[in-house]
């Protein structure tokens, strides 16, 4: 088999695509792969690193002034045409599109080969490359049922994200869990804050877990950039802080998470039926993490607060209503594990397969 997949931009689109490659190559390591994305981002890095073969265009989105509009569909155009030379050349059975604007030509270039094409959805509001080439696609898979507001139906599968099913086969590293020197009988809630702030993040973070009792113990991702603000909580003895944290090491360990709502660490989460309080980020596209959230909140598997209500306050008042009530706690987790599609990977690739057997290529 031979597989095209192209992504690009954030991690959110490109973790997905490599944790289905991964199990693309764990059921049949003969399998040839190429991967395409832009040679700006950082799947320019992250995919190569990760021992698969590489081509790279160059585009970007269609915002900003007249003239980088004008710019962008010209890089779009020229991408378009190199990728009809990059997928000739490699003559794939399938290729499939994991979001980005750099995924729109690939796509589009297929479709103009008759080469079977899939696309995957990560969020729950459809992102523009995907609406753009919608039409165009032989399969569409997505995370939530509110892109069904979007996509054709006919063709459009809920499978949901390959992450959840690394995130559920991934195995507890008890050294490297030994590394944050934690209490193994105490409870332990992860918070990863991502792109929220540096030290006045930490401030607030502080104030919020004070007062917390001793049987719950905290990990802070604080980024690696703000470790100088560790010592703003040496007096809480129950927050341990770093830098960063490898999460598919320590997940089964962990009991609950303060958290962004991106599309993988939801999938995560859901996979895991990890109870969360969730905030989402403002700055994304179409505010498309208040929407993933909501999804959870709406059926109780999860708690969410906006960046707009964030302060110690209400954050120490959340930790308090979820963490510290073992029946809330069992409540929501039961929730989240109803939501998570572990399966998600070998799903996707019985969906490619099939694409191949049905004879859709011309």
């Amino acid at each position: 088999m031979k597989i095209v997949c192209v992504t690009g931009g954030t991690g959110g689109h490109i973790y997905p695509a490599l944790a289905l490659l991964d199990k693309f190559k764990e059921q049949d390591p003969s399998c040839e792969i190429c991967c395409i994305g832009n040679d700006d981002r950082m799947e320019a890095q992250l995919i190569p690193e990760k021992g698969y073969p590489f081509q790279s265009l160059h585009t970007s989105g269609l915002v900003g002034s007249p003239l980088k509009k004008m710019k962008a569909i010209l890089q779009l155009f020229i991408a378009y045409q190199k990728s009809k030379k990059i997928l000739k050349d490699f003559d794939p059975d399938f290729v499939i599109g994991f979001g980005g604007y750099v995924s729109a030509p690939v796509i589009l270039a297929a479709h103009h080969l008759h080469i079977p094409t899939l696309i995957h959805e990560q969020n729950s509001i459809v992102g523009k490359a995907n609406q753009l080439v919608m039409n165009k696609v032989d399969r569409i898979i997505t995370c939530y049922e509110k892109c069904d507001e979007v996509f054709p139906k006919e063709k459009t599968f809920l499978l949901g994200n390959p992450r959840a099913t690394t995130a559920k086969e991934s195995e507890f590293d008890q050294a490297y869990y030994d590394t944050f020197q934690l209490d193994s009988k105490k409870k332990t809630i992860l918070i990863m804050m991502g792109s929220l702030g540096s030290s006045s993040v930490n401030q607030l973070m502080k104030d919020a877990l004070k007062g917390i009792e001793d049987n719950i113990q905290f990990i802070y991702v604080c980024g690696k950039d703000n470790l100088q603000d560790a010592a703003l909580f040496k007096e809480l003895k129950n927050v341990h802080v770093t830098g960063y944290v490898d999460t598919l090491k320590i997940y089964k360990k962990i009991d609950g998470m303060i958290c962004r709502a991106g599309a993988t660490t939801l999938a995560e989460v859901t996979a895991l039926g990890i109870p969360s309080i969730l905030i989402p980020s403002p700055y994304v596209a179409n505010n498309h993490q208040f929407y993933n959230a909501n999804v959870l909140v709406e059926k109780g598997a999860a708690s969410m607060i906006e960046e707009k209500d964030l302060n110690a306050g209400t954050l120490n008042k959340s930790i308090i209503e979820l963490f510290m009530d073992p029946k809330k706690m069992e409540s929501v987790h039961e929730q989240a594990l109803k939501l998570g599609r572990p399966n998600a990977a070998y799903d996707i690739i019985d969906l490619c397969r099939s694409c191949i057997q049905q004879g859709e290529r011309k």
